[in-house]
């Protein structure tokens, strides 16, 4: 069979353009955010269009969930309130009631879906909100990019599929 420059292109592309994967990717954005924030939590929540449901799309944290993170924003109400919420949500620690301190800003995507990253686990100042909105904008802009790649990686595998075998 002759060398086909274009298949051999093409399956270059494709190879490195599917080196992002989203789950791994927004894994590593909430650790990130996590360390940034000086936290042992932070994840991700997604809001519908609508902006009447909220779900966490992302949970890190430490093993056992000393603070019961996890549990709180199943029962607390803060999914709701994010789904309201335009701007960012910040929440006071007061562990005597089981509040763990929480802090969420928008992140900057384009897709219908409105997204927020959190943390959580401390008591959190202006400089932390100004500090994970700045964060935001480039977790957006990662997800972003990983989504785009997805798109090309589906667009060329129809380039490839498509494409007249030479003679």
């Amino acid at each position: 069979m002759p060398y086909n420059r274009v298949d051999v292109a093409v399956r270059e592309l494709i190879t490195v353009f599917s080196g992002v994967e989203l789950t791994d990717l927004i894994d590593r954005l909430a650790r990130a955010a996590a360390a940034i924030a000086g936290t042992a939590y932070a994840g991700f929540v997604r809001v519908d269009p609508l902006r009447q449901d909220a779900c966490c799309v992302h949970v890190h944290g430490p093993p056992g969930d000393p603070l019961r993170v996890r549990a709180w924003l199943r029962e607390s109400g803060v999914l709701k309130e994010l789904a309201a919420s335009r701007q960012a949500l910040r929440l006071a620690r007061d562990e005597s009631v089981g509040e763990p301190g929480f802090l969420a800003t928008s992140v900057p995507v384009s897709a219908r879906d409105h997204a927020f990253v959190w943390v959580a686990g401390r008591e959190f100042c202006d400089a932390d909100e100004h500090l994970l909105s700045r964060y935001a904008t480039a977790a957006g802009r990662a997800l972003e990019a990983a989504s785009g790649m997805e798109a090309a990686v589906r667009l060329l595998r129809g380039v490839r599929a498509f494409r007249p075998s030479p003679l």
